[in-house]
């Protein structure tokens, strides 16, 4: 099974590109487990609640190990999770960077932050987004993954880009 991540800032489109390759290629999509953990806690998240966001992501992922599918399609990884940690807290805990080591995807679409900021309760970061792409950027060349940025203030033709990207891919 080809796992590809969708990866990039809050609100660039991550969800609603997942959703529709999978739906394109007719394959799987998982969804950001963080987002449906926070909604679930009754309390203001913490440091040590990553890692519990962590776990789940994987479980999510692998869900799909033993299925029919050829591709799946996820919306964010693990190093979405590290980034986050050490924007908010400063660390990372060496049990999610153990976790990104043992990992393995085989592409990822970077998304690009020019498209506009959407409110949300779960959002944190509305103004430095553009930093946030650079550091996203680096991580992913520094674990040395295959990548394209994806581009352009129009959701069709991001969706367009997504799709060559991943056909070339492919």
């Amino acid at each position: 099974m080809k796992k590809i991540v969708i990866t990039g800032p809050e609100s660039t489109g991550k969800s609603i590109l997942a959703k529709k390759l999978s739906e394109h290629f007719g394959q799987a999509n998982t969804e950001e487990e963080a987002r449906a953990y926070l909604n679930e806690l009754e309390r203001p998240y913490n440091y040590h609640d990553l890692y519990n966001i962590a776990k789940r992501q994987i479980a999510t992922e692998d869900a799909f190990l033993n299925s029919d599918i050829s591709m799946l399609f996820c919306d964010t990884d693990l190093i979405t999770i590290k980034i986050w940690s050490e924007v908010k807290y400063g660390k990372v805990d060496a049990r999610i960077l153990r976790l990104i080591e043992n990992r393995y995807y085989d592409f990822y679409l970077l998304c690009y932050p020019d498209i506009p900021w959407v409110p949300d309760p779960l959002r944190e970061n509305p103004h430095n987004r553009h930093e946030l792409f650079e550091l996203y950027m680096e991580e992913l060349l520094n674990y040395g993954k295959k990548f394209i940025v994806i581009e352009g203030s129009d959701y069709h033709k991001r969706i367009g880009t997504a799709i060559q990207a991943v056909d070339r891919f492919l």
